[in-house]
């Protein structure tokens, strides 16, 4: 029939162009096998495309479901931000060496993997401080961090732990309300039962995340971000990119809660996540985008 048809149309006198275009669309109508192979035809030209660019599509249903999308949820450290914070201020308490504020809170956080930790650690080692042994140490997630150093019981962490473990931070409130307000992460340091002080460290936002907040509004996306950090932290990087909405003291585990909540709502929801602990929720998510170290996964 395509035949017949493009022949009577050059016979017609129309051009070649045009009875091909005639071939074409008869054929492509008449015979569903046109769809079955355009459309693998098309997954495949898209993943090639992607993987020219670093992104790896794990199957064509991703690509499909992608369109659906109602809301992009980013994690903040290492997506939003570069994920290397640095120390930006050190209040010790009174009667506490600035020294010996950095160099505890150091020798504690020797053992952890968490960038803030890092942060601590390394502006330790810039300033040449030799670092006392550590006896015991243990991650409390969400929370912060417990050690022994030199025979002394050392905590580090949010607001929270210190009020768990009944340790009194009558005084700091204040000053950590204004360090959060500024984008920084203040970190309380306790000393067998005693607040030693605050070391606050910032995580600088990316050049790009701006930006890329930006366009996803244009695609008519909302944006959301999920962190562990306080409200006043967490509102603070927010607003300097433009996000829209902020789900602040999510503890590692409860991300996927949140994903969970969002889908409840009737959003369709993508999460972008780097690093390990966001692995659950990347899985809960109709779509998950793993960059950075959380591609391990």
């Amino acid at each position: 029939i395509a035949l017949a048809v493009s022949a009577a149309w050059l016979i017609g006198g129309q051009s070649l162009v045009f009875a091909l275009t005639v071939f074409i669309t008869v054929l492509v109508i008449a015979c569903p096998c046109a769809l079955g192979l355009a459309t693998p035809t098309a997954i495949m030209v898209g993943t090639g495309k992607g993987a020219e660019y670093g992104i790896l599509f794990k199957s064509g249903e991703a690509l499909e479901t992608a369109h659906k999308i109602g809301i992009v949820v980013l994690d903040k450290t290492g997506t939003i931000t570069k994920g290397r914070p640095e120390v930006t201020d050190l209040l010790p308490a009174e009667g506490t060496p600035r020294e010996e504020l950095l160099l505890v809170a150091a020798a504690a956080e020797k053992g952890s993997e968490h960038p803030l930790g890092a942060a601590i650690v390394r502006r330790a080692e810039q300033e040449g401080l030799a670092l006392p042994p550590m006896e015991r140490f243990s991650a409390i997630p969400g929370r912060g961090i417990e050690a022994m150093v030199g025979g002394k019981s050392v905590l580090i962490g949010n607001r929270r732990m210190m009020e768990e473990s009944g340790i009194s931070s009558e005084g700091w409130t204040a000053e950590a309300g204004r360090l959060a307000g500024e984008g920084k992460t203040p970190m309380y340091v306790s000393v067998d039962g005693r607040i030693a002080g605050i070391i606050a460290v910032a995580d600088v936002v990316k050049e790009s995340s701006a930006e890329a907040v930006r366009r996803l509004h244009e695609m008519g996306l909302a944006v959301a971000m999920v962190t562990g950090d306080g409200a006043q932290t967490a509102n603070a990087i927010a607003r300097q990119v433009g996000i829209d909405r902020v789900l602040a003291e999510v503890l590692p585990g409860e991300k996927s809660l949140e994903v969970k909540k969002l889908q409840s709502e009737g959003y369709k929801v993508a999460m972008v996540g780097d690093g390990i602990n966001d692995a659950p929720a990347l899985a809960q998510a109709d779509i998950g985008i793993a960059i950075g170290s959380g591609t391990d996964v």
